[in-house]
């Protein structure tokens, strides 16, 4: 619990957290009032509609989990917290326990107050309420994916330990890489199913029917919901596995 209480201090007593998620509660409930806001109004708008701009804040939480670690080593300060505490795995679980829990909340914050943006803003014939499993999974699961993915951001950082770096290989991996996978020939279909943050998407919006227009892309995963969430914790779980294997064995 000490730890916790050590890594809680130091992160918000810095102003990246704060920045952060100010940026990502904007970015999301923002994209959810324009777009029921400025909506025709034979326009679909549903719960897919207000979580169209979760991907957005998404990259917010990368740089924040990212930020969290390489700044420890930017100014020495995780020195220090090793010769404090030689349990650097207990340190790095702790961080990323902190960040995760961290994220879990602005997530849930921005899904709801997307949710509620829209309910206000749409017209009275939306189907916007939570009426099935499938639609509270569509919003509650945003913070549970924004916990997931700050805990693959704070492994990437203590495994590459600068900023620019990881934070560069975070947004182009989740940004750019896995949209760019599926041109390949013949295999990138196939290799898009696998790719954590479309089998992410997945979990979040299940089979829902629809497209780009009326929420964020259709994930093309093959797995259910719930072995799609299994597997993206499992690809956090490696990676913060090998970070810590990778922060054991080098000097601070």
């Amino acid at each position: 619990m000490t730890l916790l209480a050590v890594e809680r201090i130091k992160l918000f007593t810095t102003r990246s957290p704060w920045w952060c998620a100010a940026v990502a509660l904007a970015i999301v409930i923002g994209f959810a009032a324009l777009i029921t806001g400025t909506a025709p109004s034979d326009f679909p708008v549903t719960v897919r509609t207000s979580q169209f701009g979760y991907s957005f804040g998404l990259a917010v939480i990368m740089v924040l989990a990212a930020l969290s670690i390489t700044t420890e080593y930017r100014f020495g300060t995780i020195k220090s917290t090793f010769l404090a505490v030689p349990n650097r795995p207990a340190v790095l679980l702790a961080k990323t326990g902190v960040v995760a829990l961290v994220a879990l909340v602005i997530g849930e914050l921005a899904a709801f107050g997307a949710l509620g943006v829209s309910t206000l803003l749409a017209p009275s014939s939306a189907d916007i309420a939570l009426n099935s499993a499938a639609d509270w999974r569509q919003v509650a699961g945003v913070g549970v994916v924004y916990a997931l993915t700050a805990a693959m951001g704070v492994a990437v950082g203590a495994m590459v330990r600068h900023s620019a770096g990881a934070i560069s290989l975070l947004l182009i991996y989740g940004m750019v890489v896995e949209s760019l996978v599926p041109l390949i020939p013949r295999v990138g279909e196939d290799i898009h199913k696998w790719l954590s943050f479309n089998v992410a998407e997945k979990f979040l919006s299940g089979g829902a029917a629809g497209g780009v227009a009326d929420g964020p892309p259709l994930s093309t995963s093959t797995l259910s919901p719930g072995w799609a969430l299994a597997y993206f914790a499992g690809v956090a779980a490696v990676l913060l596995a090998v970070a810590i294997v990778i922060t054991r064995r080098r000097d601070a």
